[in-house]
């Protein structure tokens, strides 16, 4: 098993508690399912998320998910001019057996343009 880094990132419609949280959730189901990740190989889960979102910690939806065990931080993205609004990345650190080029990396509800370079 080696140690590997997995991104993704998506995007909400409104800065609403209810929002973050589902739209969180489907990111953090969704990078799980996609590599197959077994709750217990995750390491740490760091979360960011632009200045127009404050509701909502995006972390809660881990919890929400039933990642207990895991440790989680969150932080502010930059403001950068021209950013793209509304949105929530993770840079989730696990366990695998994949090799990086076996990785995928979900950017969801409109968040694919910041990565057009990764499959799907």
């Amino acid at each position: 098993m080696q140690l590997r880094a997995l991104r993704g990132a998506i995007l909400c419609r409104e800065n609403t508690k209810e929002e973050i949280v589902e739209r969180t959730a489907q990111l953090l189901r969704e990078m799980i399912k996609r590599n197959d990740i077994r709750p217990e190989d995750i390491v740490d889960v760091i979360f960011t998320a632009t200045e127009d979102l404050t509701a909502e910690f995006p972390a809660a939806a881990a919890r929400h998910i039933g990642l207990t065990h895991v440790p989680l931080l969150c932080a502010r993205e930059l403001s950068i001019v021209d950013g793209t609004p509304r949105c929530i990345r993770v840079l989730m650190h696990f366990y695998t057996r994949k090799h990086p080029h076996e990785l995928r990396h979900p950017y969801l509800e409109g968040a694919r343009q910041l990565r057009t370079d990764l499959p799907e």
